[in-house]
């Protein structure tokens, strides 16, 4: 993550940035000082993240569509269906039980951030910690700034345990749809 936020910053620096150099020169606007205004750091945080993570899903869901036997698309060929039906009727339902364990590994993960993407790559600017500030960053700064020990122990326990609750919860959900889905 620290050569991601530092390809960030290459591209939002207010001196040298290519984004602000696009600015200026295509827009002729001024440039904007991207690590001293909060109210643009939902959008740039969003963006990183999916810019980071769409590899990684790409290829689960490639390998996983891959996969599947040729014989099922060859046959739904020959039965005259489109390639709608065969996405429908054969892709969706075979990879079904891996965008279950996608889904839930993603719903465990709800309260904990990404700690590198919410500290590194705003480079633990001042005027964003309102902005970007979430239970993993907090934790971190109550340890490190003020060596509070107790509330960051307190502070990751219980983002612990309502993570587990929600795992609990979305794979209960889960086992009464489709049992053999479930993760546990």
């Amino acid at each position: 993550m620290v050569v991601v936020a530092y390809l960030v910053y290459s591209f939002l620096n207010v001196d040298s940035g290519l984004v602000n150099r696009l600015l200026i020169n295509w827009f002729g606007s001024e440039a904007v000082s991207w690590y001293g205004e909060p109210k643009y750091w939902p959008y740039i945080l969003v963006i990183v993240n999916a810019w980071k993570n769409v590899g990684y899903l790409s290829i689960i869901y490639f390998a996983s569509i891959i996969g599947i036997d040729k014989e099922y698309y060859e046959a739904a060929t020959i039965d005259g269906a489109t390639k709608w039906k065969q996405m429908t009727r054969i892709t969706i339902p075979l990879i079904l039980p891996v965008i279950t364990t996608m889904t839930l590994l993603a719903v465990s993960g709800i309260l904990r951030s990404d700690f590198g993407l919410f500290y590194q790559v705003p480079m633990n600017t001042g005027a964003l910690i309102p902005t970007t500030n979430t239970i993993d960053t907090f934790v971190y700064r109550a340890m490190i700034q003020s060596g509070d020990i107790g509330m960051s122990t307190a502070a990751g326990f219980y983002q612990s345990v309502v993570c587990l609750v929600l795992i609990l919860v979305a794979n209960t959900a889960v086992r009464r749809i489709n049992k053999r889905d479930a993760l546990f």
